[in-house]
Order: structure tokens, then C-alpha cells, then sequence
């Protein structure tokens, strides 16, 4: 047999909350509520004079005028059962006292305290809004170049960031799923006042807002990296240049042209340059290498004879190297290449020709997102040597693709004032750039660079047929 249900009365299924406030701040706190329709929501708000607010709906708010100060009268009113008090008041007395009277009767609701005097109240079931740190908080988000975090969401410890891209940003005009995005995300992009949802094709434009998600620590130094512009080469890898020589594989006239070489780079990128000698031979070529020693140039030699692969490892720690240079010879040890690859800092490979001579930095076109997330640290060198942008088009590359890098490298040159050359080849590329002597070789440091020349014979891949092009001088950046 069926059984009616009694009725039940829907005021009592609505959470009812205290507003109790003596002042401006307390009058805007009840104009937002109004303004923010809640159905669940039954407001009762004790103020100190009679005020009316348009839209105040009876059925959603219910008005007191009297001093929340006064034991018997505020108990009347917590004779109710309320969620939660907001006790927003001007006075220090005020606010201490009217908390002691709501704790007299509701020794255990949660109180929301506007604390303007850095209360120290010992009270689990009190939280204080502290005045000052809200309000500084919020103004600080003006400030240029400091990260907008957000306070009020999730845990508030930094997990949500907003970062606007400036014109001249490493990332401007580079595809989401080309940035390697561990243990953060970019979650949303502002541009236009419209919130576009990205995916790994969306584009990066200048002065997007941009709304990142992941671990405090993560999002503090992907901010700077957002920021960072170009002309600070060899940041973010490193501070200095690095030229590490073997003595025991560099042979003595090879030694004196690399030195002339990295000089000429550390002159051009105006950053310290660190020589660091292993294996130590010829007195005559180590007296004039000493001999350059200066507060932009350090020499240090190794007399322990300590392995290639641990000096390296150390220094490029003790050193805070951000570009490493090494000679042609060094490169081509597969040990040696390992490790340089495991240091994840670009890796300028000397060959004999003239450092004054090279006028073109190419990049041969390839159907590989690495390409794109090392082209930016390819533009901040080559505007530094004031070289120019070639990328060289193999027409074996689809349409759909080339159109795409195209845009992209055009639209960066466009931004950084740097020249882009796009030419399109009929010819393998790497036979017809065997046929000059005015370029370096710039590509990303992959494993399959890793790779010895014979097991890469019958390999279309651009990286591992690098050492066709062993002879002239490249730049292998690592793809992060």
C-alpha cells in the first residue's frame, strides 16, 4: 500500500547564510549576492542602519537593523541554523565582540572574517580575508612582467597562472603541441576578449593571454621562459660560452683557428667565453692560450687526466654553460656525441671554414615538429652573428606542410626584423649545400644524430644525414 509523503517546505532545503555588516564594503558584498542568483541560497543580513537594495527579492533575502554588538538581539537571530556568518565590520571592538557573541550560541559555524588590523584569532572554525593582502595581491597583478596567479581557485598556491606573450616572445606564432608541456598545460588562450580552447594545431599570436595550469614551481619558470625575448642567446640553456679541447685528439694547428673562432663568437653573443683544455700537450700553443686569459676569457686546464665525458658533465654545471663548442674531430666520437646529447645545450660543431664568412644560418625543411621548437633559439643566435634565415624546401614535402612552415617562418621574420629566405629545390638539399661555403648547418640535436654514418645510409631522415655536411660548421640545438 502506497504511503504519502509528507510535504516538505522548500525554505528548509536552502542553505541560509549570516551577513552581518556595518559598512560600505559589507553593502557591496550584498549587492553581489543579489547580482549572483543562487536558488539555494536564503540570505538573512544584519546591518546597523536600514538600507534598500533594488532587486533584493523577499524571498531570497531577509533584512535586521540593529547593533550584531547586542548578546540578546544577535541571539535571537542564530536561533536559526546558518552554513556560515560573513561578518564584514568597520570597528576592531566591533567585530572582536560581535564574534564572541556568535560564539556564545554557534560555538561551531563557520565564521568568514574581513580582518583589516591582523587579527591573531585562534579559532579553527574563523577564517580571516586579511585586507591588506587581498587588495595587494590584486594590484600587483598590474605590475609588467610579474605572473598573474590565481587566489581564489583551486589550492591558490600558484597551480593556475595567466601569462601574456609579448611581440617579441620566443613562443609567438609556434603551435601548442610543439611546446613540450610536462607537468603543465596551456589550458585556454584570451585573444580578442574570446576564449579559444587549444589544441596541438592552435597558434601562438602576440599579446595572447594565455591561462596555464600545472605545478606552482613549473608554471614560475615557464612564465620567465614566455617572457623571455630575443638577443639573450645562449639563455635559457646557459649564461656562458663553453670550448672544450683535447689535446690528445685536437691537433696542434687545428687548436689555434677553433680558439680564433670562439672568440669571435663570444665577441658577437658578448658573453663569457670558458676554454677549457684536456689532455694538455703542445707548451707552445697552451702558453699562447694562457695568454688570452682576462675577465672575458677563462682558461682552465686539466692535468688529472680526467675523461672527456666527466669534464664536460662538470662544467657545463660549475660553468653555467648555455652554448658549447667543440671541434669537428670531438663531435664525431660516438661517446663524446652521447654525452653532449644527455647535457641538453646547444652544440656548436667548428669545421675549417671562416667564422667571418658564414652569412646564412640554413635549416633543411622537414615534416618534424623539432624543427619548430628550436627555431627560436636558431633566430636568437643568427640575429646576434648577424647571419641570415635560409630554409631550404625539398619538394618531396607535402603542400599542406609547406604552407604551414611557411606561414610560420614567415610570420616570424616578420616580428623579429630578422631576413627568412625560403627556397624551394629540386635537387637533394644536402647535395646542393655541399656546393657552397658561406652557411652553418642548424638542426635539432635528436638521436638520431646519435647514429653512425654507416646504419644511416638508406635513411630519408634530414638529422641523420647531418654528416654529409660534416665538413662545414653546425649548430645542433636539443629539442626540450
Amino acid at each position: 500500500m502506497l504511503q504519502c509523503l509528507p510535504f516538505i517546505s522548500k525554505v528548509h532545503c536552502l542553505k541560509k547564510i549570516l551577513i552581518i555588516t556595518d559598512c560600505t564594503i559589507g553593502e557591496h558584498l550584498i549587492e553581489r549576492a543579489i547580482d549572483t542568483y543562487s536558488k539555494d541560497n536564503l540570505y538573512y543580513v544584519i546591518q546597523t542602519r536600514a538600507r534598500e537594495y533594488e532587486n533584493a527579492g523577499p524571498d531570497r533575502f531577509k533584512f535586521f537593523t540593529f547593533d550584531p554588538t547586542s548578546q540578546y538581539k544577535l541571539s535571537n537571530v542564530l536561533k536559526m541554523d546558518f552554513i556560515q556568518v560573513m561578518l564584514v565590520m568597520q570597528n576592531r571592538a566591533d567585530v572582536i565582540h560581535t564574534l564572541e557573541n556568535i560564539r556564545r550560541d554557534k560555538p561551531s559555524v563557520r565564521v568568514i572574517l574581513l580582518d583589516q588590523w591582523d587579527l591573531k584569532i585562534d579559532d579553527v572554525h574563523t577564517i580571516t580575508i586579511d585586507v591588506n593582502d587581498q587588495l595587494s595581491a590584486r594590484l600587483i597583478d598590474y605590475l609588467p612582467n610579474v605572473p598573474v596567479i590565481a587566489q581564489n581557485v583551486g589550492l591558490g598556491e600558484g597551480e593556475v597562472m595567466e601569462v601574456l606573450v609579448p611581440f617579441g616572445s620566443a613562443y609567438v606564432y609556434r603551435h601548442v603541441g610543439a611546446i613540450e608541456q610536462s607537468q603543465w598545460r596551456i589550458a585556454g588562450i584570451y585573444r580578442d576578449r574570446k576564449l579559444i580552447l587549444p589544441n596541438d594545431r592552435t597558434l601562438i599570436h602576440p599579446n595572447d593571454l594565455l591561462l596555464l595550469v600545472g605545478e606552482p614551481e613549473v608554471l614560475i619558470s615557464i612564465y620567465r621562459s614566455f617572457k623571455r625575448e630575443l638577443g639573450h642567446f645562449p639563455a635559457p640553456f646557459g649564461t656562458n660560452i663553453y670550448l672544450f679541447i683535447d689535446m690528445s685528439i685536437d691537433r696542434g694547428d687545428d687548436i689555434s683557428p677553433m680558439v680564433r673562432k670562439a672568440l669571435y663568437i663570444r665577441e658577437r653573443l658578448r658573453r663569457k667565453l670558458y676554454i677549457r683544455i684536456a689532455n694538455p700537450g703542445d707548451p707552445a700553443v697552451l702558453r699562447e692560450i694562457k695568454a688570452l686569459r682576462s675577465d672575458s676569457v677563462s682558461v682552465e686546464i686539466d692535468y688529472d687526466e680526467r675523461s672527456s665525458e666527466y669534464l664536460l658533465n662538470n662544467d657545463k654545471r660549475h660553468f653555467h654553460a648555455g652554448l658549447l663548442i667543440v671541434s669537428r674531430k670531438l663531435f664525431g666520437i660516438e661517446s663524446v656525441r652521447d654525452v653532449l646529447y644527455d647535457m641538453k645545450v646547444p652544440v656548436f660543431k667548428i669545421a675549417q671554414g671562416q667564422m667571418h664568412n658564414i652569412k646564412r644560418a640554413v635549416m633543411i625543411l622537414a615534416e618534424s615538429e623539432d624543427f619548430e621548437k628550436v627555431t627560436t633559439t636558431v633566430f636568437d643566435m643568427a640575429s646576434q652573428m648577424a647571419w641570415r634565415i635560409e630554409l631550404l624546401e625539398y619538394q618531396q614535402e607535402s603542400n599542406a606542410y609547406k604552407t604551414q612552415i611557411e606561414q610560420y617562418y614567415e610570420n616570424l621574420a616578420t616580428i623579429f626584423s630578422q631576413s627568412v629566405e625560403i627556397k624551394e629545390v629540386k635537387e637533394n638539399p644536402l647535395r646542393s649545400l655541399n656546393k657552397k661555403d658561406d652557411f652553418i648547418h642548424c638542426l635539432p640535436f635528436t638521436k638520431s644524430v646519435l647514429q653512425r654514418p654507416m646504419f644511416t645510409f638508406f635513411s630519408t631522415d634530414v638529422q641523420s644525414l647531418s654528416f654529409h655536411l660534416d665538413r662545414f660548421h653546425q649548430l645542433f640545438v636539443p629539442v626540450l
